[in-house]
């Protein structure tokens, strides 16, 4: 299992960019669409499995679903330093490819009551690829001041197993436990210690394991109206072991960093009639109690000790219309806070794809009664910069914690846009 997970991994990695902190806002074609609510509103099974696992009790029989999609980004990453004579600014652009977002899921049962369903989703990731810039101070070169080149790949795949169970007719109940394997890879990598001479080292790709579960409850009443509720677990990993090496090329020593995944609490509603589907999620993102994320600040030798986000609220919000005939629409709107502390700014460049609206449209065609394909577009926007201060190790004290430089900014934001198409087929 642990060599298919692997390869599997490798497969995945440096194909996803997440959008609401580090997590996906959706998976799949139609439950993007929706805006990535289906806690209370079961629409497809890739929905349900990634937010509640209990509606699949929705689906008779057994269920294929797989899609791709092709996300398009441009972060911008600006800085400023002014040294009490001149300043030095400058804005420099991402030039990291295009990424694809795959998801497969499959759900099946022969008993109305006891569902089953295997999932693969990419949940997880983000990435930056910006050229040195000497314009552009954080950009500048180690020996200046700055990271020089800096690149980042993020990926975290998640293997489901989800068991419904299916209380009456009006309520079922869902586990899902989940195997995990992340991938990262930093240059140059604040994770480890400086060198007083060569800076940061660089470093190579590593991954990890980490297991967690998903639990949830799914009630649907009479006339129409849907609630649910799902926890998932924080996902326990172990330790990213990174190979270091500095720009000349000489081995640097080897440094480790645990990053968990965080706790998601989802409720959600919706209704349902002949012509519509309504869909309205909340989902609150625990990154304080988070390893790797709640620590901050710097380690005695000059690495980052963790990013130090904050807690995040999501909204989902989704609408099909069923008027037409085999020809389903699908709108979908997404806000998201932003879990990144200004005073923090800076430890989070590499880590950047922060969206705070996310706008989808999807439409479906049911080519027969068993196969449905589906496409959506999505756009996305950071409205606005996150923003703080360049900050250094070595001017930290207790009245200035992180280091900051004075006389100096750093800000990124973000547009994403991305067409995605997917395969329903019902057995």
């Amino acid at each position: 299992m642990k060599k298919v997970i692997t390869t599997l991994g490798i497969l995945f990695s440096g194909v996803i960019m997440a959008q609401t902190g580090h997590l996906m806002q959706g998976i799949g074609s139609v439950n993007m669409s929706m805006g990535g609510a289906s806690t209370g509103q079961v629409i497809d099974i890739s929905g349900a499995l990634q937010w509640n696992p209990a509606g699949i009790t929705e689906f008779s029989g057994n269920d294929l679903s797989v899609s791709a999609g092709l996300f398009m980004s441009n972060p911008k990453l600006s800085s400023s330093f002014n040294n009490g004579t001149a300043t030095m600014s400058g804005t420099t652009e991402d030039q990291k490819p295009n990424s694809v977002m795959p998801a497969v899921a499959f759900t099946f049962g022969k008993n109305d009551k006891h569902k089953f369903g295997v999932s693969i989703f990419g949940v997880s990731g983000f990435g930056v690829e910006y050229p040195e810039d000497m314009t552009n101070p954080v950009l500048a070169p180690q020996q200046y001041g700055g990271f020089g080149n800096l690149e980042s790949n993020y990926m975290l795949m998640q293997v489901g197993f989800a068991y419904a169970y299916k209380l009456s007719n009006n309520l079922s109940i869902g586990i899902q436990p989940n195997i995990n394997y992340s991938s990262l890879k930093i240059h140059p990598n604040p994770l480890a210690g400086p060198s007083m001479t060569m800076g940061y080292p660089n470093s190579d790709n590593a991954s990890a394991f980490g297991f967690g579960a998903q639990f949830g409850v799914y009630y649907k009443s009479d006339s129409g109206f849907k609630l649910g509720a799902s926890y998932k677990t924080p996902v326990f990993f172990n330790e990213f072991k990174f190979d270091n090496t500095y720009l000349d090329g000489s081995a640097a020593p080897e440094n480790k960093f645990r990053m968990d995944f965080p706790a998601i609490y989802s409720i959600g509603t919706g209704y349902s009639n002949k012509m519509i589907d309504l869909a309205l999620d909340y989902r609150y993102v625990d990154y304080e109690n988070t390893k790797g994320f709640k620590t901050t600040g710097w380690n005695m030798n000059g690495s980052i000790a963790g990013f130090g986000w904050q807690n995040m609220s999501i909204v989902s919000a989704g609408l099909q219309y069923k008027g037409f005939e085999k020809f389903p629409i699908r709108v979908g709107y997404t806000y998201s806070s932003n879990p990144i502390k200004p005073e923090l700014a800076m430890f989070s460049i590499p880590a950047s794809a922060i969206i705070k609206h996310a706008y989808e449209f999807g439409v479906g065609y049911k080519a027969t009664p068993k196969l449905t394909i589906n496409a959506n577009y999505h756009y996305g926007t950071s409205a606005g910069s996150t923003t703080g201060q360049l900050l250094n190790p070595m001017m930290a004290s207790p009245s200035n914690p992180y280091g900051a430089i004075p006389g100096s900014s750093v800000s990124y934001e973000m547009n994403t846009s991305m067409v995605q198409l997917g395969v329903d087929y019902h057995f």
